[in-house]
């Protein structure tokens, strides 16, 4: 029997692979599984099969839960290497206005995108494993389009990453030499054989399978610290979500149940919706913008002073929420290329599913068709460096899948791609939907700001249109909107109202219900 659901992601493409397991009979969590499987395998650049990432889903009737793949520090039963023999160098693109990133073998960390596909469908999911990845193989095997988000990374970082590999080089850009352009087919050489043969094989074939056995077998040869006992030893975790409250008197009260430690998005997240939720907001005007940038120097303020070099990150973590919720923020204040989908379904399941692959390392084993991560050399989140800590260390993310219920039965899921952007791009979208009473995809369309913290100090990044009268730091203001503030998809249902789904412009996203 075909499901009822609603799918956002962050293509058209991708929407139809949810819509793909629906008619098979698949529920929320299948659908943004299947989802994610063709946006990390079609937008190159923006992330990869060798990624990870966190699950939050809220089943109806149960408890929330937050599902935990996201990448660890390799180098399982080998002695530490100093950084002076370490195989990674820097690469400095002007991608966002200027970003500096660690590419090479020992930037790539311990994948675990696939493992944490592999739990969602086993524990949530009810259709079989194959279904997931039949749409991903058809579209590899195809061709897709090269997407405009891709191609504009891309502009930055296929010469120094993306292009390094034959197959790599042979995939974005003509045998003239030139990019090749939005729209184009893009074969990646292998992919799809490699897809096929884990839809097949199930989740362990990565792992301690032939594609697992190529991946340890490209990081020896080239100088990385990933290994086959890094591969076969990665592990999931299952974590209660982080909780709060919020709504306004214009709809709900909501509870919002959002990634934990060690993680930070969402931590971040709740401390800045703890700070903006002590004041009314029902506008969005100059005051609402002013009290969502103080909210973001806040959260973002710590995070960076003691969240990201955190030895005790829950204590830490809790330290940031009580001072959210109690404290006079003017003395607070004085005191981090991702793909995300969002699914519902009418039995009030509800999915939210973010990955990163970082910014890529450039390293693609021979045959597989795979770029692997470079999240150990994502500098503006793992601020250690790739000396992060001993193997099966858990990096730091800004990702925060978050799944929300309001008082009247509606279930929501929401999340962003957008590295550091990611939760103020969320928090400004949620005070929209949930506060301000704005439909889904008014909120997600609202302009936004991002507060930055530049060697010269702190200043706001901002798209036009944004009511900015009384933000009294500096500005860095944008021509139009950009991917640079994140690529929101939303899904939510109601018991009374049915399906509302909503996938951010900035990213060209897709969206998919059936009514």
């Amino acid at each position: 029997m075909k499901s009822r659901l609603a799918i956002a992601a962050t293509s058209e493409l991708a929407a139809r692979a949810g819509a793909h397991v629906a008619d098979a009979g698949g529920n929320a969590v299948d659908a943004a599984i299947a989802a994610i499987l063709v946006s990390i395998n079609t937008e190159p650049g923006m992330c990869s099969l060798a990624c990870g990432g966190y699950m939050t889903v809220w089943p109806a009737g149960g408890v929330p839960v937050t599902l935990d793949g996201y990448v660890t520090a390799p180098g399982s039963g080998s002695d530490p290497l100093p950084e002076s023999r370490r195989n990674a160098w820097d690469v400095h693109m002007m991608y966002g206005g200027g970003v500096t990133t660690t590419v090479g073998p020992d930037s790539v960390g311990v994948p675990g995108g696939v493992a944490l596909f592999g739990a969602g469908s086993k524990t949530f999911g009810v259709v079989p494993w194959r279904v997931l990845f039949e749409p991903v193989v058809e579209a590899t095997r195809a061709g897709f389009p090269l997407p405009e988000a891709s191609r504009h990374y891309l502009e930055h970082s296929a010469e120094p990453i993306f292009g390094r590999s034959p197959d790599g080089h042979a995939a974005i850009f003509r045998p003239d030499g030139r990019l090749r352009d939005v729209g184009e087919t893009i074969r990646v050489p292998h992919l799809d054989d490699t897809l096929e043969r884990i839809g097949r094989l199930g989740p362990d074939e990565f792992y301690t399978g032939e594609i697992g056995r190529q991946i340890a077998q490209h990081m020896d040869e080239h100088g990385g610290r990933l290994n086959e006992s890094d591969l076969a030893g990665y592990r999931i975790e299952t974590r209660p979500c982080l909780m709060i409250d919020s709504g306004s008197d214009v709809g709900h009260r909501w509870r919002i149940a959002t990634n934990p430690p060690p993680a930070v998005g969402g931590t971040v997240l709740a401390a800045m919706l703890r700070i903006v939720n002590r004041e009314s907001i029902k506008a969005w005007d100059a005051a609402t913008i002013k009290s969502i940038v103080d909210a973001q120097r806040i959260a973002l303020g710590f995070r960076r002073e003691h969240l990201d070099l955190s030895e005790e990150i829950d204590a830490d973590a809790a330290r940031l929420l009580e001072l959210a919720a109690t404290c006079d923020p003017i003395a607070a204040l004085q005191s981090g290329s991702t793909c995300h989908a969002s699914a519902v379904d009418d039995s009030g399941l509800a999915c939210a599913l973010t990955v990163s692959a970082g910014y890529s390392s450039g390293e693609m084993p021979a045959g597989t068709g795979l770029w692997l991560n470079n999240c150990l050399g994502e500098l503006e989140l793992n601020r250690r460096g790739l000396g992060i800590g001993p193997p099966g260390t858990r990096l730091p993310s800004n990702m925060a899948p978050t799944t929300a219920r309001a008082g009247n039965g509606t279930i929501l899921a929401v999340g962003s791609p957008g590295a550091d952007r990611i939760t103020t791009a969320m928090l400004q979208v949620l005070v929209g939907y949930l506060q301000i009473g704005l439909s889904l995809d008014e909120a997600i369309r609202l302009p936004r700001a991002h507060v930055e913290f530049p060697d010269e100090g702190v200043r706001v990044a901002c798209e036009p249109g944004l009511p900015i009268d009384d933000v009294t730091i500096p500005h860095r203001c944008f021509d139009a909107l950009s991917m640079y503030f994140g690529g929101v998809s939303a899904a939510a249902w109601s018991p009374t109202d049915g399906f509302t789904v909503a996938a951010d412009p900035r990213r060209t996203g897709g969206t998919w219900y059936r009514p």
